[in-house]
């Protein structure tokens, strides 16, 4: 039996999840997530919380089990919690700006990139090389977060370019190291 999928998800207070064969809503303080499942896995709500249960061992349920358990529970902490994505931006004369809505990005290229974000989503830019992506739709947001960091990658010799707060980037040595 899949471990992830039987484990029930807990509903936090202030949170409603209403289930109609596979059509899930739920709703919650910061929003309303609707999404459509697979209908060979039974979804119920019960006690509070919401139970995914699949009908036999065949590798098309089992797969789907563990994968719906994870969408509905990533629905409910959209709904209550909300996702966050931080990146910055390194590199001398990188630097970004918001402009209405939509994020501007000065990346050394000879013209300026103008990021325009998903439905449900919100871009900030607290400073010149900070980037905030929120929402309530973990795939929204990290889609949007990864559209941005594709503008420039970061390069593996001096780390510029639009990275994830804590993310490592390997280094590599120059032309230099095999010289003596």
């Amino acid at each position: 039996m899949s471990r992830i999928g039987k484990k029930p998800i807990a509903i936090p207070s202030g949170v409603t999840v209403t289930v109609n064969g596979s059509h899930v809503e739920v709703k919650g303080p910061k929003g309303t997530l609707v999404r459509d499942f697979a209908p060979i896995i039974s979804i119920k709500v019960e006690n509070n919380e919401v139970i995914c249960e699949r009908p036999n061992d065949e590798i098309e349920s089992r797969s789907l089990h563990g994968t719906t358990r994870a969408l509905i529970n990533s629905m409910v902490v959209g709904v209550s919690e909300g996702f966050k994505k931080n990146l910055e931006i390194v590199g001398i004369g990188y630097r970004c700006q918001m402009r209405g809505t939509n994020l501007v990005l000065n990346m050394g290229y000879s013209h300026e990139v103008v990021i325009t974000p998903d439905e449900g989503v919100k871009i900030t830019a607290p400073e010149a090389t900070k980037i905030t992506v929120e929402g309530i739709d973990a795939q929204a947001v990290g889609q949007t977060a990864a559209r941005i960091r594709s503008v420039r990658e970061p390069e593996p010799y001096k780390g510029k370019g639009i990275k994830y707060v804590g993310e490592v980037i390997l280094r590599k040595e120059g032309k230099r190291a095999g010289k003596k």
